[in-house]
């Protein structure tokens, strides 16, 4: 018997495991989580936006296309969110 199955949620990617959590998880709440980390991501826009930083920021997110502190923080990411949704269908 193999413990590390294709369905287990500690196989794969963070990004892997996100969707396949999202496609079986109840709709409302990976939409209600989705909708909160998009809140999240334009506040964040929006302070950029304040300080006159929102250039900068599309400048680095071009320069940045291969940037492992970058490629942790969107893992981090997709753990936050396969984290609340499970903990909501419970």
């Amino acid at each position: 018997m193999n413990i590390f199955d294709d369905d287990d949620a500690f196989v794969g990617t963070p990004k892997s495991n996100y969707f396949s959590i999202a496609k079986t998880a109840n709709q409302n709440i990976v939409e209600m989580e989705l909708e909160k980390m998009l809140r999240r991501f334009a506040v964040a826009e929006k302070m950029l936006e304040e300080r006159g930083l929102d250039e900068e920021h599309e400048q680095l997110i071009k320069a940045t296309v291969i940037d492992k502190e970058i490629d942790d923080r969107v893992n981090s990411l997709f753990i936050e969110l396969v984290g609340n949704i499970v903990t909501q269908c419970e």
